[in-house]
């Protein structure tokens, strides 16, 4: 049954369950979450693909970006390793034997994927958290990542009666599976949640990564001078009127999108994400420290740090601002003590 795992779940949280903590067991839960042991791999042969995997040049841009910063590297979120490959192998022979690259991932499947690819590097090595890295590094690093931010679970809000509320889903008590409203978590943040000028319309949903600030909370106290690069898909508060009514949650099976009822079947064995809102990881960055030195499109970042190319089919895809080049943002941030 579609919905088995999910009733199992509820059933075991007591009846009930936010959004953000479904989320986090079908992505993260150590037996049965998706990337705790389900996924095969990134890229063709998996359930989606990532710039990394379809072609070195964001490897490329990365490693002309730092510049003679001889920091060590951490890289959050790996993949299958394809864009720490690239970039090592864009660094040079001295470079690279002289740069730490940590890679800090929480998957089996995928730091299995990683040592498979990476094991001709002497200077890789893993962490299972970006505060094992950093205590390795004495607290200064440069932080980078590519599709991580969209991988966090979200809190999922609603707004109706004239204010924003967070989906629940229970079970009723016919046995069915509904969603239900509840107040917002205490505390909680964002640009989106919070502008006035935006009347949004009755059901209109956001997502709030509010997980991925309480991840930088927890690790930036342990971070002396850090440079941040994050990479993902989304974007500014601007066009928000043009929104989706139900949000941008959606799955991702073998390459199918799914969307609606259907993020719920399966529960496990497909990838769950959502656009990343880069306004509210300014304000959280900012927040705790972090500066922000530049944001802007994908394809712009790759024209300042690419040297002229060949033209390709890959780098077209990626260059494109009505397709990828504009779909994904990169934003870049420091930190110095």
């Amino acid at each position: 049954m579609p919905y088995s795992r999910l009733r199992t779940f509820l059933t075991r949280r007591g009846g009930s369950a936010s959004f953000a903590d479904f989320m986090e067991s079908a992505l993260y839960d150590p037996e049965h979450g998706y990337y705790g042991s389900r996924i095969s791999t990134v890229g063709r042969g998996g359930d989606f693909s990532t710039a990394a995997t379809l072609s070195p040049h964001l490897g490329q841009a990365i490693a002309h970006w730092l510049g003679k910063d001889r920091r060590p590297l951490i890289e959050i979120g790996p993949g299958d390793g394809s864009l720490a490959e690239a970039l090592l192998q864009s660094l040079g022979w001295w470079r690279r034997r002289g740069t730490p690259l940590w890679l800090v991932e929480k998957s089996p499947v995928l730091k299995s994927r990683q040592h498979q690819r990476l094991r001709k590097y002497a200077n890789v090595r893993w962490a299972d958290s970006v505060e094992e890295a950093l205590s390795s590094c004495q607290g200064c690093a440069v932080l980078y990542s590519n599709e991580l931010v969209d991988a966090f679970p979200v809190v999922l809000a609603e707004w109706r009666d004239g204010s924003w509320q967070e989906v629940w889903l229970e079970i009723s008590p016919q046995g069915g599976l509904i969603e239900t409203l509840r107040p917002l978590p205490d505390g909680l943040t964002s640009v989106v949640a919070r502008r006035s000028e935006w009347q949004p319309r009755v059901g209109q949903r956001i997502e709030i990564a509010w997980s991925y600030r309480q991840w930088l909370e927890a690790w930036l106290p342990t971070a002396r001078e850090v440079r941040m690069l994050t990479i993902d898909y989304g974007g500014s508060f601007s066009g928000t009127d043009n929104r989706r009514l139900g949000g941008t949650l959606r799955g991702y099976l073998r390459h199918e999108r799914k969307e609606g009822l259907a993020i719920y079947e399966n529960m496990g064995s497909q990838d769950l994400t959502a656009d990343v809102c880069f306004d509210d990881l300014e304000l959280w960055g900012e927040g705790l420290g972090l500066r922000t030195l530049s944001h802007g499109s994908q394809a712009a970042f790759l024209r300042s740090h690419l040297a002229a190319r060949q033209p390709s089919r890959d780098l077209a895809y990626l260059l494109d601002e009505q397709g990828a080049g504009g779909a994904f943002r990169v934003l870049e941030q420091s930190l110095h003590a």
